[in-house]
C-alpha cells in the first residue's frame, strides 16, 4: 500500500512536537497532506513551540479552517489515504467515538472511518479515566488505531528528539510510508 494523500488534525492536547514532525517526514516522503488544527491546538502549539498557525499551516501542503465543514476532507468522495490526529485530545476522541462530526476536524475523522481508512490518533491524556477507555475502546471497534505516543527506550534515546523521531517514525510505517525507520528490537 503506498501513501499518498494524508490528513493530519492537531488539537489542544500536549504533544504538538509529534505533529510538526509528522508534518515534515511526510512531506520529504513526498505525501500531500491536508491539515485542520483546533483553535486549542494552536494555543498548545504556540505555547509549547512557539508557532502560530500560520507557521503550522506552512507545514502542510493544504489547510483549513476548524469551521469550514463544507472543505474536501468533509466528504467520503476526496480520496483520501489515512488521518492521523496528532496529538489528539480527549475531547476529540469523544467527538470520534461518538460519531460527532460538529467541526471539521471531527468530521474528517468520522468520514475516514466510514470510508474504512487508516485513522490514527494519537491520545494525549494521563490517566485515562473510564470515558476515555470507553472510547478508545469504540473507536478501536470502529477499526481505528489509538496510538498514545508512548517512547521507547530499547534503543537508548540520547534526546527528547531521538524519542519523537522514533515515535512519528513508528506511525509513518504503520501508516506503509515507504521509508520510514522505526528502531526496531532486534533481541537480546
Amino acid at each position: 500500500m503506498t501513501i499518498a494523500r494524508v490528513v493530519v488534525g492537531i488539537t489542544g492536547a500536549t504533544g504538538a512536537v509529534y505533529a510538526v514532525r509528522l508534518l515534515e517526514r511526510l512531506r520529504a516522503a513526498g505525501r500531500e497532506t491536508h491539515l485542520v488544527v483546533s483553535p486549542a491546538g494552536v494555543l498548545n502549539a504556540h505555547h509549547e513551540l512557539g508557532l502560530n498557525r500560520s507557521a503550522l499551516e506552512a507545514l502542510a501542503d493544504v489547510a483549513y479552517a476548524p469551521g469550514d465543514v463544507g472543505a474536501a476532507i468533509a466528504s467520503g468522495s476526496f480520496a483520501t489515504d489515512a488521518m492521523v490526529v496528532v496529538p489528539c485530545s480527549m475531547k476529540t476522541l469523544a467527538a470520534v467515538a461518538l460519531g460527532l462530526s460538529d467541526n471539521l476536524l471531527a468530521r474528517a475523522a468520522d468520514v475516514t472511518l466510514k470510508e474504512r481508512r487508516r485513522l490514527v490518533l494519537m491520545v494525549r491524556e494521563t490517566p485515562f479515566n473510564l470515558a476515555h477507555l470507553r472510547n478508545m475502546t469504540a473507536v478501536t471497534e470502529m477499526g481505528g488505531v489509538i496510538f498514545p505516543p508512548l517512547p521507547a527506550f530499547y534503543h537508548r534515546p540520547q534526546s527528547i528528539d531521538d524519542l519523537v523521531n522514533d515515535t512519528v517514525e513508528r506511525v509513518l510505517s504503520m501508516l506503509g510510508v515507504s521509508g520510514a525507520a522505526p528502531k526496531s528490537w532486534q533481541g537480546l
